[in-house]
């Protein structure tokens, strides 16, 4: 478990903003992968919400190296596997159950489980992580709940997404305990719709420069 929270770690510190993306027509993948990598944001999270999404991670996995693409909402085994057989190099969940848990401990590649309650980061501490999901960050009380949280919960950190833009995203890099934020922003379903990737890198860009508390 250790080898894989550093690998995470490396991951995550890399950046800090990972795009969440949702990928609708396959043929998206890799030309938006570009923009963000060429932005300064190699690391993607493509969430499995939509058919295409599996193989979107083979595409990007397998056309555009200096990329590290990732799976997210993961929310079985099976997708697990499947998204570690195209090519995911970190597994992303809104939650955790054992049934993942159990995928995440036999698999080479690391997990980010998704944690919101005192009850929910304990029991994942125990099980060895040390960074964890925290989703869906506003709804869930924002950057005040995660700053609440990193007394009695020293040396457990996060990646909160759900909410965050460009307005609000500063307000979690600014915490000890975030260790990066996820969002959707820095690539508009418009832009992607319109296959507008020049417009797409310079928010890519803008992200790439976000401060986190050092």
């Amino acid at each position: 478990m250790q080898k894989k929270n550093e690998k995470l770690i490396v991951i995550l510190e890399g950046q800090p903003v990972i795009p969440v993306l949702k990928i609708g027509r396959l043929a998206d993948a890799v030309p938006l992968a570009r923009a963000l990598v060429a932005g300064g944001l190699p690391a993607i999270e493509i969430t499995l919400r939509t058919p295409d999404a599996i193989d979107a991670i083979r595409l990007v996995a397998n056309e555009v190296p200096e990329a590290i693409v990732g799976a997210g909402t993961v929310l079985s085994s099976r997708r697990y596997d499947e998204a570690v057989d195209a090519g995911a190099r970190f597994i992303v969940s809104p939650g955790t159950t054992q049934e993942l848990l159990d995928a995440a401990r036999d698999a080479p590649v690391p997990f980010l489980p998704g944690a919101i309650t005192p009850s929910e980061i304990m029991g994942l501490r125990e099980e060895g992580f040390s960074i964890l999901k925290f989703f869906p960050a506003e709804q869930a009380g924002g950057a005040a709940f995660l700053k609440a949280l990193a007394s009695p919960l020293a040396g457990m950190r996060f990646c909160p997404t759900g909410g965050i833009s460009l307005k609000n995203a500063n307000d979690y890099l600014s915490l000890g305990n975030v260790v990066c934020v996820g969002g959707s922003w820095v690539a508009p379903d418009d832009l992607v719709a319109a296959g507008a990737w020049e417009k797409i890198t310079p928010l890519a860009r803008e992200a790439s420069v976000l401060k986190r508390q050092s």
